[in-house]
């Protein structure tokens, strides 16, 4: 999840010529096609289902500020009767008294709003928790292609900045909106039953301001989009900085970096002072607009106290009132601007929850025949009828270990075919009419060139990809049709690169251990098979924590607990890409003894470079051009096949040959290299 590419709604990927070690997604060009029109109202609709379970606190929270705001429209009334009565009385007692009402009034304003936001807190900060929680959730169950595509930026912004602006939205904007519509419908009641005439005065503004309001809503929801898609593009270079520091020291590229940052942060600036002066602009007209109407007011009601058809009271009253709608009016400019940007984090969080999941395997079993997980007809593509493999063995490279197995279990690639769900319809195939068959405890080595597919053909076997043709089989059911949690629980991989998490060595290697497995033990017996003793002398043994990605310890250190990772568990079926290329020749010949007698009880597919790691095996599958080339053991390969002979050893046997599908191209051209390894 550290694709250092833009997602999918913040523009083509590009590069900074001045920050080349990352490239900065640069602005939509001027004839990109605008975003699809939305609601504001529809997108926030949609986090109504977590809303619903603090709907009556939030309703209560709702009421008790109504009633608050409503106090401040009762401020005028009294100072109506006050200078009505008392004051036109020279009755001092009758204003203390009125004096103290206000005091009162605003005592009481004060405490409900206290206890609004005490009625909130607690609620909307659970719903932040729900929405985060089900963010995580829903990116763990994305299928790989997903993430292929995603940069981890866009991914930790929607679940930590957007989250905030939804929870601060439903915590104020929101409960406003109602609140101060509430409080200026009100209020202009009260504004017509004291003089009708000056309240139409008053009236005049709203349907210019209303127009104002909807083009301010438009352009704002705009540039929010931007801002915080941008707020995405800076999160993810600041993660990759962070997790490459080792290779921007090494290079000595702290100042591209830094450039880069300084790029994309003056990009960010400027999409944000543009939001401050659309901001700004509606602001203003909203402060402007009112008040000339209440100017307007306050002349004509003058000229009619003067003429005796108001009183000064009611004059003072109504002035009072409109002042106290000022705010309400004017406030509506910031509501309307956080309810936009909370309108576009909802868009955004939902846009990856409606990113479809994995497609889970249905019923308990599909079988080795045609029928689905339904019982209904595979209707899967097929690739073409393969040529026939080259058997080197000449039909003995089945080891006498196996010989007694049966040939119907195991692992099977029945006319596998693989393209990336971004390259065009029309492409090559990555992996095209792969036929193989690894028998029932059997360990098959699979070698081939740089580029060739081979990382790639191995993740098919979990489904972390899924096959664009053909099927894969295990023990003679469909990897399609049996669950995803019972599949990678029969299977287990240690890939290439090992990754390991901010946790100790203990809690690392037991993530591939069965619930029902007795956990000291199992740990212990997955240490001894990888040789891994070193933990004990770390300073808490398996109790040590290794850090973010394990970078403490040493590339073999890694690679030996991300391979006890992928045997603790006991699976029958055991995937390794590589797993021994980070150690030391004498670390390699003392792990290779203990996973001999790992592989012995288990089916194994193996990727291969070296011909250390392909002494493990029965036999061997050479990947050529997407397709299997030859199968037999190693001494055969080497005997019967240039291209096995070049990659092997480097014979001078054509290395044109060994060069066959390298470079496998995916959408646009691009070749996915290091991938396939």
């Amino acid at each position: 999840m550290t694709d250092t590419h833009a997602s999918p709604e913040s523009g083509s990927p590009g590069g900074d010529p001045a920050a080349k070690a990352v490239p900065i997604p640069p602005p939509p060009p001027d004839s990109a096609p605008a975003p699809p029109a939305r609601s504001a109202v529809r997108s926030l609709l949609r986090l109504w289902p977590y809303v619903r379970p603090v709907r009556a606190r939030w309703g209560s929270a709702a009421v008790v500020a109504i009633v608050a705001s409503s106090l401040g429209l009762v401020f005028p009334l009294v100072l109506k009767w006050m200078v009505d009565g008392p004051i036109a009385d020279r009755d001092p007692a009758g204003v203390w008294l009125g004096a103290a009402v206000l005091l009162g009034l605003g005592i009481v304003e004060a405490v409900l709003f206290g206890f609004r936001r005490w009625l909130v807190a607690r609620p909307l900060a659970g719903v932040e928790a729900a929405l985060r929680a089900d963010l995580y959730r829903h990116v763990q169950r994305l299928p790989v292609a997903f993430h292929d595509k995603w940069a981890s930026g866009q991914l930790l912004s929607r679940g930590t900045t957007d989250l905030m602006l939804i929870r601060m939205f439903l915590a104020f904007p929101l409960t406003f909106l109602i609140v101060n519509g509430t409080t200026i419908l009100v209020g202009f009641v009260i504004l017509l039953m004291q003089d009708w005439s000056l309240g139409l005065v008053l009236m005049v503004p709203v349907i210019p301001l209303m127009v104002l309001c909807a083009v301010f809503e438009t352009k704002y929801a705009l540039v929010s989009r931007k801002a915080q898609d941008q707020v995405g593009d800076l999160t993810t270079v600041v993660e990759e900085s962070v997790l490459g520091i080792r290779i921007i020291k090494g290079f000595g590229r702290h100042r591209t970096q830094a450039a880069a940052f300084r790029e994309l942060s003056h990009r960010l600036r400027g999409t944000e002072l543009i939001k401050a002066r659309l901001l700004a602009g509606i602001l203003g007209l909203i402060t402007v607009i009112p008040e000339l109407a209440i100017g307007a007011a306050l002349v004509l009601g003058t000229v009619q106290v003067a003429d005796g058809e108001l009183s000064a009271g009611t004059l003072v009253a109504f002035l009072s009132t409109a002042l106290a709608l000022h705010w309400p009016v004017v406030s509506m400019g910031f509501l309307l601007a956080m309810s936009q940007e909370a309108a576009t984090a909802a868009d955004r969080y939902f846009e990856v929850m409606d990113a479809p999941e994995e497609e889970g395997g249905t019923g308990e079993g599909g079988s080795a025949g045609e029928e689905g997980p339904t019982g209904a007809k595979d209707t899967r593509p097929r690739s073409p009828a393969a040529p026939p493999v080259p058997d080197s063995a000449s039909g003995s490279a089945e080891s006498p270990a196996h010989a007694g197995r049966p040939a119907s279990g195991g692992l099977r690639f029945e006319g596998v075919e693989f393209r990336y769900p971004d390259a065009p319809a029309d492409s090559v195939p990555l992996l095209r009419c792969v036929d193989l068959h690894v028998r029932p405890g059997e360990t098959l080595a699979l070698v081939g060139a740089t580029g060739s597919g081979k990382t790639t053909l191995t993740a098919l076997v979990p489904r972390l990809h899924e096959v664009t043709g053909g099927r894969i089989t295990l023990d003679g059911r469909d990897v399609t049709a049996m669950p995803r949690a019972e599949l990678r629980e029969l299977v287990s991989m240690a890939f290439e690169e090992p990754t390991l998490f901010s946790a100790t060595v203990g809690e690392n290697v037991l993530m591939g251990a069965g619930a029902a497995a007795s956990e000291d033990e199992e740990l212990r017996r997955a240490l001894g098979i990888a040789q891994a003793d070193f933990v004990h002398r770390l300073p808490d043994g398996v109790g040590t924590e290794v850090g973010e990605q394990g970078l403490s310890l040493s590339g073999g250190q890694r690679q030996r607990l991300a391979l006890a990772r992928a045997v603790v568990g006991r699976p029958r079926f055991l995937v390794l890409d590589d797993p021994l290329s980070a150690l030391d020749v004498h670390t390699e010949a003392l792990v290779e003894a203990a996973l001999r007698r790992v592989l012995a009880d288990t089916t194994a597919l193996v990727v291969a470079h070296r011909p250390s790691t392909v002494m493990l095996a029965d036999r061997v599958a050479l990947l050529s051009g997407g397709r299997i080339a030859a199968v037999g053991t190693h001494q055969q390969l080497l005997r019967d096949n240039a291209e096995y002979a070049w990659l092997m050893s480097g014979a001078d046997a054509g290395p044109a040959a060994a060069r066959a599908g390298e470079g496998t191209t995916s959408a646009h051209g691009n070749v996915r290299e290091g991938v396939d390894a």
